[in-house]
């Protein structure tokens, strides 16, 4: 039995109907090339069967069906072998490193009571891709805000990169920290959620440290 991108597109977006949670559009499952467009999306006559030694790029977005709720929106990875291939591994390790240097200056800047802005944050994230060699396989900005009627909200968007967005992380700020790298047979992405409270900033689940060997 085949093992498609729509097929297990699907089957996650019945574990979101099982658990009460709903969504704008059902989630993202990317192969190996297709994971190096951040923009696809599988259909029901779009979509490639998954094979063995292939990255996987899993994006899924949701919220509780209650009045009120912000949505959730996390980019996971996984790699359908035993070994990850170096340079899948040290792309999604930069990444990793990108991701954790945002949220470490988002986190600083709250505790101390510091102003910091949109295009701060997609910089701080930007420069460490660069300063590994990924600069020209940016293709998006570093996070967008959450918000409760789409997963993507109408706040300050972590973004240096489409625009330069100069607007404050205030108290009560959601948002997801979300840099990638993309190349012709892959790409790899780590996206967290964080919200900012009144003297500090909580990533608001599990950090990815490492591609997970599903073989």
């Amino acid at each position: 039995m085949r093992t498609t991108e729509y097929g297990i597109q699907q089957l996650m977006a019945g574990w979101f109907r099982d658990e009460g949670l709903v969504s704008d559009s059902d989630p993202n499952v990317s192969a190996a090339e297709n994971a190096g467009n951040p923009h696809y999306l599988p259909t029901s006559s779009a979509s490639r069967t998954i094979g063995p030694e292939e990255l996987v790029l899993l994006d899924l977005w949701g919220k509780l069906d209650d009045p009120g709720a912000v949505f959730a929106d996390i980019t996971w990875m996984g790699y359908t072998g035993r070994s990850v291939p170096d340079r899948y591994s040290r792309a999604f390790d930069a990444v990793a490193a990108a991701r954790d240097a945002a949220v470490a200056l988002v986190q600083r800047a709250a505790a101390g009571g510091q102003v910091l802005r949109g295009w701060q944050v997609d910089r701080a994230a930007s420069s460490v891709l660069r300063s590994a060699g990924y600069g020209d396989h940016i293709l998006h900005r570093t996070g967008h805000s959450l918000g409760d009627a789409a997963v993507h909200g109408n706040g300050v968007n972590m973004d240096d990169y489409e625009t330069h967005d100069d607007r404050r992380l205030l108290p009560g700020t959601g948002f997801t920290i979300e840099p990638g790298v993309y190349f012709d047979d892959f790409g790899v992405r780590s996206e967290i959620n964080m919200i900012v409270g009144p003297g500090d900033a909580t990533v608001t689940g599990p950090l990815q440290t490492g591609i997970l060997a599903l073989g």
